[in-house]
């Protein structure tokens, strides 16, 4: 995890980049030009160790625009005509962190190891806004 990361994860109560992102099977797989992103899930504790409450976590679960690709289609980043690659390749990297719209794409939740929900969303390739370089930065709105 780079510094600015880990300043992020300190700072919003993340331990760890596993922690926003842990790993779970989504039970999906995109196809044609749709991509398969994991939503950062909400922080449980603040810096100081303050508990958030569940509204609180429910509305920041809500409006996180920040995820992870963890899959694509075998169209996604491709002319849908021909299948061959954009001459610019892929915008983004599978395991590499994006930002989507609020209220696009085919929502659904699973369930982690603690058995608390983590967001995945289905979408077109086109949709997604831009590479995220520190996911932990960037906030949702509350």
């Amino acid at each position: 995890m780079s510094i600015v990361n880990h300043a992020a994860a300190v700072l919003f109560g993340y331990q760890s980049i596993d922690e926003a992102f842990p790993k779970v099977d989504p039970g999906h797989r995109p196809l044609g030009e749709q991509v398969l992103v994991q939503i950062r899930k909400a922080v449980k504790k603040s810096k100081g160790g303050i508990i958030i409450s569940d509204e609180t976590r429910k509305t920041e679960h809500d409006n996180t625009q920040v995820g992870k690709l963890v899959a694509k289609g075998k169209l996604a980043f491709c002319n849908r005509t021909t299948g061959e690659p954009w001459p610019e390749g892929d915008w983004v990297a599978v395991g590499g962190y994006v930002r989507i719209p609020k209220y696009v794409g085919d929502r659904f939740v699973m369930s982690d190891e603690d058995n608390e929900p983590v967001q995945f969303v289905i979408l077109r390739d086109t949709d997604l806004k831009a590479e995220v370089y520190n996911p932990l930065d960037v906030r949702a709105f509350i």
